[in-house]
């Protein structure tokens, strides 16, 4: 059975940091040597037999996050059974971080009406 996850979030927040420590099995101090996500990276996991997990981890900065609430959004928003959302516990943009979590929420409700939702605040990758 294949489940699309998208992991969205501003960039920096550590998306692409939580889905190596946790499907890649990366040590936290390992996560520092890797870039920043460029649009959308996909990778499919194996997870619990024969459940497969379709990654979509979201680029997070700011022409990605416009694009995919515009020109992309059927192609991202579109069949997903999980969101999970990053926030960077250290943001000082509040305000510009709900607005794209609620951006996300629309595209999700609209597109996918059963996906289950999750929020993440965290900073992994600055563990030593």
């Amino acid at each position: 059975m294949l489940q699309k996850v998208l992991l969205m979030g501003k960039s920096g927040a550590g998306k692409t940091s939580m889905r190596s420590i946790i499907f890649a099995n990366y040590l936290a101090r390992d996560t520092m040597r890797l870039g920043a996500t460029i649009d959308v990276e996909h990778s499919h996991v194996r997870f619990l037999g024969n459940l497969v997990l379709n990654l979509w981890d979201c680029g997070g900065q700011e022409a990605f996050m416009e694009n995919y609430f515009e020109s992309q959004r059927d192609h991202i928003f579109r069949n997903v059974q999980v969101l999970i959302y990053v926030f960077d516990i250290e943001s000082r943009e509040l305000a510009k971080d709900m607005e794209y979590y609620g951006s996300c929420l629309q595209a999700v409700k609209q597109n996918s009406q059963k996906a289950k939702i999750f929020c993440l605040v965290h900073k992994m990758d600055l563990i030593p």
